[in-house]
């Protein structure tokens, strides 16, 4: 089966600790309805920094990608259907779904 990356970009701050703890039990409710196919669940980002070409180095990244999700599907289009259920929507966040390529072994 092959695997795809789920990808969080940009999505809203809770404004209250209360509404924060009501979007991460509803992120948790989707990742376990995930059931095995998630297999690398949860996997925020934080203190992005950014190499440009010349070598300097700034603060942030220019994808506002926060986190991603790893998944097993026998699809695109079932690896997109498991995004568009995704609670990150619900608060102005949006997804990108890559399919990982396997790279031949290196010995």
């Amino acid at each position: 089966m092959a695997q795809y990356v789920i990808f969080y970009l940009g999505g809203n701050q809770p404004s209250t600790p209360e509404e924060g703890k009501q979007h991460f039990a509803k992120y948790m409710e989707w990742l376990s309805s995930l059931g095995s196919a998630a297999i690398s669940p949860a996997n925020p980002l934080k203190n992005t920094m950014t190499i440009s070409p010349d070598g300097s180095i700034g603060n942030g990244g220019i994808t506002m990608m926060s986190g991603y999700t790893v998944v097993e599907a026998d699809s695109m289009d079932t690896a997109l259907a498991m995004g568009k259920t995704c609670p990150f929507l619900e608060i102005g966040g949006s997804l990108e779904v890559s399919e990982l390529m396997q790279m031949p072994s290196q010995k």
